[in-house]
C-alpha cells in the first residue's frame, strides 16, 4: 500500500540505514507533532511531544534514534511494537519527516497516529478521526502535502483558542489552572492512542469523541 510512498523517499546523507526494518504486522507509530527546542517545551503547540513523552515511559526500556529528521524512540506497548516520533523539523516542515519516517519502516498509514494540538477544541476535548482536512494546522498541512493524502489517522488534543491570535496562542505557555489538569489531558491522550492500538479506529472514535471532556465536570455551588 506504501510503494508510492517509499518511491519518493530521499533519505539525508545521515538518515542512510544498510537495511530497512521488518516491522511486525501488528506494529505502530505515533507521531506527535511539536517544536524542538528548550524554549518551545511547554508550549500548546508541542502537546503532541508531551503525549510521545508520555508513552515512552510507559513502553519503559527502549531503543532511542536520531533519523529522519526525527527523534525516535522503539520500545513495546500493550499491543506490541511501537515507534514514537518526535519530528525535529519544526511544526511547519513536519511532512518531510513524516513521509521519510512510514516510508523507511513501510508502514501502512492506518497502522500510525498523528498527535496535534487543535485550536478549536476546548481545553481537555479529544477527538479522534480517521482522515480529514488540516483544519488550518500547519503542521497536518505539511503531512497532507508531502503523503500527497489526507488518509491517516489523527488524535486532534484541545488546547482552546484564548484571547490572543492564533499564533501566540499556539506558543503560550499554559495558564496556571490549565498546567494543575494538565497531566489528566496527557494521560488521557496517552490512553486514547493506547486504545486505538489495541482496538481499531472505529472504537477508539467512539469511545473517545463521545466525551465533552476528559476532565472532570467543575463542582456546583449550593
Amino acid at each position: 500500500m506504501l510503494s508510492w510512498l517509499t518511491q519518493r523517499l530521499r533519505p539525508g546523507a545521515d538518515d542512510t540505514i544498510e537495511d530497512t526494518p521488518d516491522m511486525p504486522s501488528g506494529a505502530h507509530i505515533i507521531i506527535g507533532l511539536g517544536n524542538p527546542g528548550r524554549n518551545y517545551a511547554k508550549t500548546r503547540h508541542n502537546i503532541g511531544f508531551m503525549v510521545v513523552d508520555e508513552l515512552a515511559r510507559r513502553g519503559g526500556d527502549g531503543t532511542n534514534r536520531k533519523r529522519f529528521r526525527s527523534e525516535l524512540y522503539e520500545t513495546r506497548l500493550a499491543t506490541g511494537k511501537t515507534i514514537l516520533v518526535k519530528p525535529q523539523t519544526y511544526m511547519n516542515e513536519s511532512g518531510h519527516a513524516v513521509r521519510e519516517v512510514l516510508g523507511w519502516y513501510r508502514v501502512d498509514t492506518e497502522q500510525a497516529i498523528v498527535l496535534v494540538d487543535d485550536l478549536d477544541l476546548p481545553f481537555g476535548q479529544l477527538r479522534i478521526r480517521q482522515r480529514g482536512s488540516a483544519g488550518g494546522h500547519n503542521g497536518l498541512r505539511s503531512i497532507i502535502g508531502q503523503l500527497g493524502s489526507d488518509a491517516f489517522p489523527r488524535l486532534r488534543i484541545g488546547i482552546g483558542r484564548g484571547p490572543n491570535q492564533a499564533k501566540a496562542h499556539v506558543l503560550s505557555h499554559f495558564a496556571p489552572e490549565e498546567q494543575q489538569s494538565l497531566p489528566q489531558v496527557i494521560d488521557a491522550a496517552a490512553d486514547a492512542v493506547e486504545l486505538w492500538m489495541a482496538e481499531g479506529i472505529v472504537t477508539a472514535m467512539n469511545q473517545v469523541n463521545g466525551r465533552a471532556s476528559v476532565l472532570p465536570e467543575p463542582a456546583q455551588e449550593t
